[in-house]
């Protein structure tokens, strides 16, 4: 039986054998929406009537990217409140805070497609990904003149990353770039729980400072009907659908996840339909958890769906794993995956 198993999963092609090559070239040329939000408009985001917050910040970004300015009050750092201004360009960003599945993302889109002039857009991962390739410099040179750059899933991690970030708004700000960013967590909050942000106070707080924060209320819309989990199967090969499929031990991909850069992970699953993963088991080293949590993102951009066996694959994170400062990127990566699990 062990034998036949064996033979059906060598019948599939493997993730682990992708070791994607990427160019800085490449890289630069990919910072565009995911498919998924190719086509995202004001007009097709559906905001949740029992929050009108939803509504209110669509209408601010439509304003910020037509440079018109925001009628609503906005919060500064920290939730103190400012009076709305009739120039949004005193400020040289937006800043989407909210909790994951309130459509922040679809925002973040809907601004890149309706805004003029050159502009970017990309994870958080994928801009400091671009530096790693082409020096600080580099980056800067090839970003100035964006007319407007757009970050999602805004995240702090650690002390370098806070500095570089912090410069690079500000040198492309001081040469009139804008910028509109996504996260789940406020701009004076970065870091919260991860590093010593207090030693970096400076640096957040001047970067903070060059955005008008956005608070989106709502729930998850993957999951406002039920409390549903993630699926799975008892025979993997058996439930992948046709097409552009992979077939590995989960633990084995959270291995090569190590071995890839994840500014790589969009070229690691380009082009696939779903991936299978059998005997999936909770995390024990962080570190690999949070490579699982960039697999995640991407698998979802590309909507890339999941085939799971053992452990369900929103239940992965150990108690003290959710306790800690990267609870809310757990959260939004066990969201992502009922939903992958469970697409068609």
């Amino acid at each position: 039986m062990a034998e036949q198993a064996g033979q059906t999963q060598a019948a599939h092609a493997h993730l682990v054998d992708r070791d994607p090559q990427v160019t800085p070239q490449q890289m630069a040329a990919a910072l565009v929406p995911p498919p998924q939000f190719a086509d995202a408009s004001f007009e097709s985001y559906r905001p949740d009537p029992e929050y009108p917050s939803q509504a209110s910040v669509r209408d601010t970004v439509a304003a910020f990217v037509r440079g018109a300015g925001a009628e609503a009050p906005r919060r500064g750092l920290f939730g103190r409140r400012r009076a709305a201004t009739t120039d949004a360009s005193g400020r040289s960003g937006v800043y989407l805070d909210g909790g994951f599945g309130v459509g922040k993302t679809h925002l973040l889109a809907a601004a890149y497609h309706a805004a003029s002039g050159r502009k970017t857009f990309g994870t958080f991962i994928e801009y400091t990904a671009l530096v790693g390739a082409l020096g600080f410099q580099g980056t800067v040179d090839l970003l100035r003149g964006t007319a407007l750059v757009c970050i999602d899933e805004f995240e702090l991690d650690d002390p370098g990353d806070t500095m570089m970030m912090t410069r690079l708004i500000k040198e492309l700000a001081d040469t009139g770039t804008r910028f509109a960013a996504t996260s789940n967590t406020p701009p004076g909050a970065l870091g919260e729980g991860r590093f010593a942000a207090q030693d970096f106070l400076r640096e957040i707080q001047a970067m903070a400072d060059r955005f008008d924060t956005l608070r989106i209320d709502g729930l998850d819309y993957r999951r406002r009907a039920v409390d549903e989990h993630a699926v799975v199967v008892s025979d993997v090969a058996a439930a992948l659908p046709d097409g552009a499929v992979t077939l590995d031990a989960f633990d084995a991909v959270v291995s090569h996840l190590g071995t890839v850069h994840p500014s790589k992970y969009v070229a690691l699953v380009e082009g696939l339909d779903a991936v299978g993963l059998t005997d999936a088991q909770p995390f024990r080293d962080q570190t690999d958890a949070l490579r699982w949590v960039a697999l995640v993102d991407r698998l979802y951009d590309a909507q890339v769906r999941i085939v799971a066996s053992g452990t369900p694959l929103d239940a992965v994170y150990p108690q003290a794993m959710l306790d800690g400062g990267y609870r809310k990127k757990y959260l939004r990566a066990a969201s992502r995956v009922v939903a992958l699990t469970r697409a068609d």
